[in-house]
Formats: C-alpha cells, structure tokens, sequence
C-alpha cells in the first residue's frame, strides 16, 4: 500500500492521527475522532492552531476558556449542509463531548497567537468547474477570511462520475506570487459508503506517482506534485482538505499537459 494512503485505525476514538513527524513533512496534521453520545475527546493545542469541524453529529465544544455551546447541524455529510466549525489559537486547549454520536476533525498548522478563539460563521457556497469536472465547495477557512496564521481548510463535494481537484494542479514550490508551497491532506468519505475512489498524486518528472483506491474514512497524504481524484459512477464523493506551508496563500498551476481544460472552461 502507498505511503500516501492513509487507513483509519478502527472505528472508535482517535481513528486517524496524522502529525508532522508521521507524514515527514513540516506543517500539516489531522486527527479524527468518531464519538458515541456522551463519549469526550480533549487535546492541548501547543504550538499549533487548531481548526475543529464537525463533520457529522453534534457535540459540545469549548476551548480556551469558552464555552461554544452545542454545535452540529448535520446527522450525515451528505446532507450537504453547512458545517459547524470553532478556530483555537496556539496556547490553548479544546474539549468536546458528543450530544449524539458524530464524526470530529481536527486540523491543525503552526500558530502564531494573532488571532482569538471563535465559531467560525458566514462560510459561502461556491460551484467550481463544468460539465463533469462540477464540484460544490464549502470554504470554512481559505485565504478570504483573516481567522488563522497557517490553516487553509475547506470542504468538497463532487457528484457521481464527476472529477475534482481537476485539471490537476500543485502547490509545491515556495515563489509567491507564482506559487505557494502548501502540504495537503484529503479526508474523503463516500456516499454509499462501499464504494471507492481514486485519487493520483504525481509530480510532472515521475519521480513520484501514485494511484491510490480510496475508501470511505481514508486520508490521503500530498506532500508534493499534482493531485486530481474522480467518482465513479454512482458514488458521490467528499473531502475535507487541510492545506498549510510558509505562507498563507493557495497559489497553484495546472499540469501544462492539461491546462487547456482550465483554458476552455474559463472562456
């Protein structure tokens, strides 16, 4: 099995537990938990920031002295509705005690203290792309909102038989404004969940390609290179990214074989 695909650990608890020092690489981590009602989880953040997203469920979350109360609003990804997210500085601590049972996301990057603990709100809808290359975005935390130091997270849908993450593209070289290096996690989930995916991770000399089948609950790794991933048909397909480097910035180009498709469908 790649390197780069990453299988849960179980089905309770602490399922996924990806740092640093665990992918080789120096900014992104990402936890997951799945809670039964009443079941708590509970981390120090240390030097890092925190984004917490309620993927399925509803908890109770407070952190850094605050009380956010009971959030969730979604008994099932794909529902496609809103998700409910808190941001935690560096230097704090969360906890969260599941309301019913649910599925936690834990993102985190470097933290710098410059910005305060808070539910994140007004999160836009945004459809990306044409025909078969259609996507439905919910960005919780991308560049446009000045709520973190490091994190760049965001949801995606894509619809049976569609691709996404297409043309593919790569963040690996730190030359803003041309382009910002920015490791990347996929957290994909599927719909019904048997299914699978794909998802290739390359770089543009060949000295890495990777084709990876994922399954509902897998995390892919992209330290570097193009990562485009499809659905087939009948299986819709989500994914929550967590994006983070030197540089709060998500500036990319698309693979000069397959630029064109960008090309066509801007004009």
């Amino acid at each position: 099995m790649s390197d780069l695909l990453v299988k849960p650990s179980g089905t309770s608890g602490k399922v996924h537990d990806i740092t640093p020092e665990s992918a080789n690489w120096g900014y992104v981590g990402f936890g997951l938990y799945h809670l039964k009602a009443g079941e708590t989880a509970a981390e120090e953040t240390g030097d890092r920031e925190v984004i917490l997203v309620l993927v399925e469920g509803k908890a109770e979350i407070s952190g850094a002295g605050e009380d956010f109360g009971e959030l969730g609003d979604r008994m099932s990804v794909f529902e496609r509705k809103k998700p409910h997210c808190v941001y935690l500085p560096n230097g704090t601590n969360w906890s969260a005690r599941a309301a019913t049972d649910c599925v936690l996301a834990v993102c985190s990057a470097p933290g710098k203290g410059n910005y305060k603990a808070r539910v994140i709100t007004g999160i836009e809808d945004v459809v990306r792309g044409k025909g078969a290359n259609t996507r439905y975005i919910n960005p919780i935390a991308m560049e446009e909102t000045d709520i973190a130091d490091s994190l760049l997270v965001t949801e995606v849908f894509t619809p049976q038989g569609n691709w996404s993450s297409y043309p593919p593209h790569r963040h690996d070289e730190d030359n803003f404004p041309e382009m910002t290096y920015l490791e990347e996690t996929y957290y994909h989930r599927l719909n019904p969940k048997q299914g699978f995916a794909f998802q290739r991770v390359f770089t543009e000399d060949g000295e890495l390609d990777e084709t990876m089948a994922v399954s509902d609950g897998d995390v892919v790794l992209v330290p570097k290179g193009h990562h485009p991933c499809g659905a087939p048909y009948g299986y819709e397909m989500y994914y929550l990214n967590v994006m983070a480097g030197p540089m709060r910035k998500w500036r990319f180009k698309n693979h000069p074989d397959h630029d064109w498709i960008a090309q066509r469908d801007a004009g």
